[in-house]
């Protein structure tokens, strides 16, 4: 991986409001990050509209910076097929998998993410501490709700922990 200090992740709810204001906004911190920072390497997960905005942001600026990377860190598939590995090129300059989250299972997101924080020396991310997820329903033949954690603030919470320069878009004016 490149030296932290010019990487960048993204990480933020599944659902999110999207507003062109949002977009906007991604939009200048993303340049400022590459002018006024020098970032040149940008992570990002999956399974988020927060990281899907996050990715097409940074393929538009790109256009104006081309010596920007891409980097698509996986949590699932840690064995992919050459025809995969393509398409995923098709959006990502690179693409790997952390070898320790192989037998991970629903850690392996909290993993991916904690890896992609420790690479990182920013993070923009989409996180309200008032969110939570839906309640889940476990058991067998008695069901009860429980309530799960929210991985963005897990994430979040991980970062803070780190001291790494977060930018929490929601909060950003």
């Amino acid at each position: 991986m490149d030296n932290k200090l010019h990487t960048c992740c993204f990480f933020g709810h599944r659902r999110i409001e999207k507003t062109p204001e949002l977009t906007e906004k991604l939009k200048k911190i993303v340049e400022d990050l590459i002018v006024s920072r020098g970032v040149h390497t940008f992570l990002f997960g999956s399974k988020s509209e927060f990281n899907s905005l996050c990715l097409r942001v940074v393929t538009e600026i790109k256009t104006k910076y081309p010596h920007i990377k891409r980097v698509y860190v996986r949590a699932g598939y840690p064995d992919i097929s050459d025809c995969y590995k393509e398409y995923l090129l098709e959006c990502y300059e690179e693409t790997y998998f952390l070898e320790k989250i192989r037998c991970a299972g629903r850690a392996a997101y909290v993993e991916r993410n904690q890896e992609m924080i420790n690479q990182s020396q920013f993070c923009v991310v989409y996180y309200d501490k008032a969110y939570l997820p839906p309640p889940k329903k476990y058991g067998k033949g008695v069901f009860r709700e429980v309530q799960p954690k929210s991985g963005t603030g897990i994430a979040y919470a991980y970062a803070v922990q780190q001291k790494l320069q977060i930018i929490n878009v929601i909060l950003q004016e």
